[in-house]
């Protein structure tokens, strides 16, 4: 379970405030979707929330521990350990070829290499994208990317998943695809929440944060 409480963020210091207090809990086993219009944070409050920033006011709590204080190592560690993140652009490294952006999830969660793998490979397969492996991410569409970036979240089993726009570069079938995926995690007691203006995405929702 996630819970913020009187949280707000500023990108500089005479920058735009966001969030004016949000007070929030996203629990696990509820497909939590955040929503709102361009500008009102969403991207940013996943960040916060997979602590890739740090609040300017206010708390983070993870499974009642407050993230507040910790170091830039014990920020990673916590990430790696129990968050997946699904990025608006996939944001896969160009330099490894689509099984190993996969794998290297793994791996950054203490999993072992050849679990990795085969895990790798079933979720590239089950997401349409198992003969495009060997492929980099320059040579694949936008979508099957997306589709990647969701299979290098899942390789590790986190027990939160944080999606930005997952749907956004998807078709209706593929959608539907990731969705079901995102919701066999909520029924698995993972904490999944998703950022994005999607009516199918909205209509899934066990709790909506409107921002």
């Amino acid at each position: 379970m996630i819970r913020v409480s009187d949280l707000k963020f500023r990108y500089h210091a005479s920058g735009e405030e966001l969030f004016g207090g949000l007070t929030q809990e996203f629990e696990a086993g509820v497909f939590s979707v955040v929503t709102g219009s361009s500008g009102k944070g969403k991207s940013t409050l996943l960040y916060l929330l997979g602590l890739l920033l740090a609040p300017s006011s206010g708390s983070i709590e993870l499974d009642g521990e407050s993230t507040a204080g910790l170091s830039d190592r014990e920020r990673s560690l916590l990430r790696s350990d129990r968050i997946g993140f699904v990025f608006q652009d996939a944001a896969l490294d160009s330099t490894r070829s689509v099984l190993d952006n996969v794998v290297e999830g793994g791996l950054y969660a203490g999993v072992g290499r050849r679990q990795a793998e085969r895990r790798a490979r079933q979720l590239l397969d089950r997401f349409g994208v198992d003969l495009r492996e060997d492929h980099k991410p320059g040579e694949v569409s936008g979508g099957q990317a997306q589709r990647v970036g969701l299979c290098r979240a899942l390789v590790k089993h986190p027990r939160i998943i944080l999606a930005d726009e997952p749907t956004g570069n998807l078709d209706k079938v593929s959608a539907g695809v990731v969705l079901d995926a995102l919701s066999e995690q909520v029924a698995d007691g993972a904490t999944v929440v998703v950022a994005s203006h999607d009516p199918d995405v909205v209509d899934r929702a066990g709790a909506v944060c409107a921002l």
